[in-house]
């Protein structure tokens, strides 16, 4: 730790009720999180001069990032609306970051949140929609949406190297463990691995637990320099290094589709770090699908190319385990929310306050994110003294 990149911390963490929030808006959850992370780092809005956000899935708005400071009461001299999907929280933590380092600004919040589910129950008049860009290149050839996307890397993998249902199923039940030691998880019904194998498909390899879910949440964090966390309520999380890897737009322009970004991403973040991968106490890995989890371990090289299917096996994942992934249960288990909740929760387990599925000494986690079909890729590592 000391280097010159490491000079940014994370100082205060948010969270919006999950799952279905009924009568809230995508604004309504966002500016609940960022309440939220006001309070636990001990600031108001006035200590606030920098804010990035992500515009809302389900209505895209003009200056979202500066709708959401009018509302809070937010004074900025750095401010941008930034969408990367999943990646949204590490990219918009590494810009906050050099932002800091310019000059720009000194304390930054991250904070986004949507009610994707509520929507979907209710869909209202909105002024637009996003442009995914599936709709041009690849649902016409039958590829219809990410999870037809991600199915067909799959069973290219479980060609390739053997992968069996079982072992991705291994993974929907460990994260579904997880986030029954979560309060407000989503999902609250246990999970056997005999339940996932009867569990209707959605598209092969794929069956329900497989899929990430739809959710209303909001998420939040505050960044600011180390020396400016001394005054803070909480031991500051410091922000040890990080990583992005951009392969392809569309899957179909990609030659090997058994890998994704983080083997690119990880090794930069991991040099910028200055750590190992042996030294990473848990990893809050993006699961927008089983197979999402299971490629990335490949990937970062917690395991051998095509070994992930037997890594997975044997409480390897798991609280107690070799390495602990996705301890809040994640987006197949806590709530869909992008990414950014894999960033508060990394903080609560650097913290020590994860309660019942606290990692034993966690002092390094790993975080990722991903958009689009194994798209984009980012990768963040955290860290305490």
């Amino acid at each position: 730790m000391g280097t010159v990149e490491q000079t940014c911390c994370i100082v205060g963490i948010g969270e919006s009720p999950l799952g279905l929030v009924p009568h809230s808006s995508s604004l309504n959850l966002t500016t609940h999180a960022l309440t939220q992370a006001l309070a636990d780092a001990g600031l108001s809005h006035r200590d606030i001069d920098g804010c990035l956000s992500k515009p809302p899935y389900q209505e895209p708005t003009f200056l979202f990032t500066d709708a959401l400071a009018a509302t809070c009461g937010l004074r900025l001299r750095y401010g941008h609306d930034l969408h990367a999907g999943g990646c949204t929280p590490i990219l918009a933590l590494g810009n906050a970051v050099r932002a800091i380092q310019a000059g720009l600004c000194h304390t930054v919040l991250v904070a986004f949140g949507e009610n994707w589910l509520s929507y979907t129950k209710a869909p209202y008049p909105t002024h637009g929609k996003l442009h995914w860009g599936y709709e041009d290149w690849e649902e016409p050839f039958g590829l219809i949406g990410p999870p037809a996307g991600y199915a067909l890397a799959a069973k290219r993998h479980m060609h390739r190297y053997g992968t069996t249902s079982e072992q991705l199923g291994m993974i929907a039940v460990t994260q579904r463990q997880h986030a029954l030691l979560k309060d407000g998880a989503q999902m609250r019904r246990p999970l056997l691995l005999s339940d996932y194998l009867r569990a209707p498909w959605i598209v092969e390899p794929f069956r329900v637990p497989d899929c990430s879910l739809v959710s209303d949440y909001g998420g939040a964090f505050i960044l600011t320099t180390l020396e400016r966390a001394k005054d803070l309520r909480h031991q500051p999380v410091i922000v040890l290094g990080y990583g992005e890897s951009h392969p392809h737009r569309y899957l179909m322009c990609e030659e090997e589709i058994t890998r994704c970004g983080a083997v690119e991403s990880g090794p930069a973040a991991l040099q910028m770090a200055g750590v190992t991968l042996a030294e990473v106490d848990f990893a809050e890995l993006y699961d927008s699908f089983t197979y999402t989890v299971l490629v990335q371990l490949e990937d970062y090289g917690f395991c051998a190319k095509g070994e992930g299917g037997a890594f997975v096996e044997n409480g390897r994942i798991g609280l107690g385990g070799e390495l602990p992934v996705n301890t809040h249960g994640g987006l197949l288990s806590q709530a869909h929310a992008d990414g950014i909740l894999h960033v508060t929760e990394a903080v609560k387990q650097l913290r020590g306050q994860a309660g019942a599925r606290q990692v034993p000494n966690a002092h390094i986690g790993l975080v990722s994110g991903g958009a689009g079909v194994l798209a984009v890729h980012a990768s963040l590592l955290l860290g305490v003294e």
